[in-house]
């Protein structure tokens, strides 16, 4: 069965790819990630507070990452994909020189903005990241992609616009920290929980909407645990399937169960490869494509109704 897919460029074996997670840390991982079938590695992200950390326990050497991701290129054969987070522009340009001067084959620009100032409009937000895209990709040749979270006040236009800078790749989504509170501490505390099966849905959507739009290569992140899912992405446009909690909950061998199961899948349906779905269901391509729009929501929400009618 041929799974081949292109990403950023890059030809790859198949879509799944693990995204940047503490897996990616350690060398061995990612040799493993190899043997399971991962057809490219995005590393671990870099983030310049842990590099200007002022305690120890915080602080990163950026020599460390650069030097971790030339012997990852030495210890396996797929692409590896360096990730960065950055909070100054000069960070930004710098980081992005060094991770290529190391050997990346390609950069995602994991942008991590949160604006809480009440003064600060949405333009302002959307011009940090285009000036930063904007620098970043005339401080690199090698392959762009831009991480994105959907809080967009127009994703689409948002994604546009990057596309117009000549991104090469655009990653849906960006899942943002949201904090706890611990009652007994009475403090804020960090919560970082896995994604869910039910996650899927959001990137589902809009790389169906933006498939056909856009020339960047798109790749689904959040919630893909099983070939279904991977089907269901590559169906509405996905270049790529990206997976991290999948693989946190049940191990980096989850890789070979994912693959094995497209296999079986495509060749039940009669497919000779997976290509053949990409963008059928796109909302360019499907049979209805109001229903990536708001009618759909009506139809939900009466479908719902029907399901489990009111009492009265």
């Amino acid at each position: 069965m041929n799974l081949t897919t292109k990403y950023l460029g890059l030809s790859l074996r198949s879509p799944l790819v693990p995204s940047a997670s503490p897996l990616s840390e350690k060398i061995d991982n990612v040799r493993a990630m190899e043997q399971a079938g991962a057809a490219a590695v995005v590393f671990h992200s870099l983030f310049e507070e842990q590099i200007e950390a002022s305690a120890p326990e915080f602080r990163v050497d950026p020599g460390t990452y650069l030097e971790n991701i030339a012997q990852a290129k030495r210890a396996v054969g797929i692409p590896i994909i360096g990730s960065l987070n950055c909070t100054t522009l000069g960070g930004w340009i710098s980081y992005a020189r060094r991770i290529t001067e190391a050997g990346a084959d390609a950069l995602e620009l994991n942008i991590y903005k949160i604006p809480t100032r009440t003064d600060i409009a949405g333009n302002v937000i959307e011009d940090i990241y285009t000036d930063t895209v904007r620098s970043v990709r005339a401080a690199t040749k090698i392959p762009l992609a831009v991480k994105l979270s959907p809080y967009f006040s127009s994703l689409a236009n948002m994604a546009a616009s990057l596309n117009a800078l000549n991104v090469d790749g655009l990653v849906l989504f960006n899942r943002f920290y949201q904090p706890d509170i611990d009652l007994e501490k009475m403090e804020v505390t960090p919560n970082l929980t896995l994604s869910t099966p039910a996650d899927m849905r959001l990137p589902l959507h809009w790389i169906g909407i933006l498939y056909g739009k856009v020339h960047a290569s798109l790749a689904a992140t959040s919630g893909i645990y099983q070939a279904q899912d991977v089907i269901k992405l590559v169906m509405v446009g996905a270049g790529v399937t990206m997976l991290c909690s999948a693989l946190m909950r049940h191990g980096i061998t989850h890789l070979q169960r994912i693959e094995m199961d497209l296999i079986a899948l495509l060749q039940q349906q009669g497919h000779k490869s997976l290509s053949e779905l990409k963008g059928i269901m796109s909302q360019q391509n499907c049979p209805d494509p109001s229903a990536f729009e708001r009618a759909q929501y009506v139809r939900g929400l009466s479908s719902y109704t029907s399901l489990f009618p009111m009492r009265r």
